[in-house]
C-alpha cells in the first residue's frame, strides 16, 4: 500500500477511535487484517463462548475460521443447527458476539440494517462481549452519510449475496421497498454504550466487506 494512502488511513482511524472513546466504546486500529486477526483474537478469553450474526469482515481477516478450528474457544456455528433460530436464541447468552457493521461516522457511531433482527438485538443487548471488525471503508462523515451507505451499498450488495427478491438486487439501488424479503426491516444507531468495556471495534486499515 502506498504510504501516502496509508498515512491518511491511519489518521483517519485515529478520528474515529477519539469518537468511539467519548462514547464508551473501546476501539482499536490494525493496518492489516493480519494484524486484525491477532489483534482481535487478543479480546477473547480462552474458553469463552462465542458466537456471529452476519459479518463478512470477521470472515475476511479469518477470525471465524481461527475460532472454529482451534479448541481453545467454543464456537457456536449457525451452520450446525438443525433450527437457526436456536443459534439466533443462544447468541445472548454468549460471552462474545462478532459482527461487522454497516457504517461507522468518523465521531464514532455505528450505523447498522438488519433483516430478521438477530443481529442488531444482539449488538444492543444480551452478550457480554461484542468484538466488530470495521474496514475503514465503512468510515462515512456523518450519520445521515452512514444510513446512506447502509440502504444504498451494504444492503442491496447483500441482497444480492443472499439471492433475494428485492428491487435493490435487480438494480442496486434502494427502492425504500416493502418487498417479502427485504432485509431493511431494523435499524440500529448505536450512539453511546452504557455499559463500560462491552463494545470493542477492530478498525482495519483495509477494505472489508460490504
Amino acid at each position: 500500500m502506498d504510504i501516502n494512502v496509508k498515512n491518511r488511513r491511519r489518521l483517519l482511524a485515529q478520528k474515529v477511535l477519539k469518537g468511539l472513546a467519548s462514547r464508551n466504546m473501546q476501539g482499536y486500529y490494525a493496518d492489516t487484517k493480519e494484524e486484525a486477526l491477532q489483534l482481535a483474537l487478543s479480546l477473547i478469553d480462552r474458553g469463552a463462548v462465542v458466537t456471529m450474526g452476519g459479518g463478512m469482515s470477521v470472515w475476511e481477516i479469518g477470525l471465524a475460521a481461527a475460532l472454529k478450528a482451534s479448541e481453545d474457544y467454543v464456537f457456536l456455528d449457525r451452520a450446525d443447527y438443525a433450527d437457526p433460530r436456536q443459534a439466533m436464541l443462544a447468541a445472548y447468552d454468549a460471552d462474545v458476539y462478532l459482527s461487522g457493521v454497516n457504517a461507522i461516522t468518523e465521531d464514532g457511531v455505528l450505523v447498522n440494517i438488519d433483516g430478521n433482527a438477530n443481529r442488531v438485538s444482539a449488538l444492543a443487548y444480551g452478550p457480554k462481549k461484542v468484538v466488530l471488525v470495521v474496514g475503514l471503508n465503512k468510515v462515512c462523515p456523518d450519520q445521515d452519510s452512514a444510513m446512506k451507505r447502509a440502504r444504498h451499498v451494504a444492503a442491496p450488495t447483500n441482497a444480492q449475496r443472499f439471492g433475494l427478491s428485492t428491487p435493490c438486487a435487480k438494480t442496486g439501488a434502494c427502492a425504500d421497498c416493502k418487498s417479502p424479503d427485504t432485509i431493511c426491516c431494523q435499524f440500529l444507531i448505536t450512539r453511546f454504550s452504557r455499559h463500560q468495556g462491552r463494545i470493542h471495534v477492530v478498525l482495519v486499515g483495509e477494505d472489508l466487506g460490504y
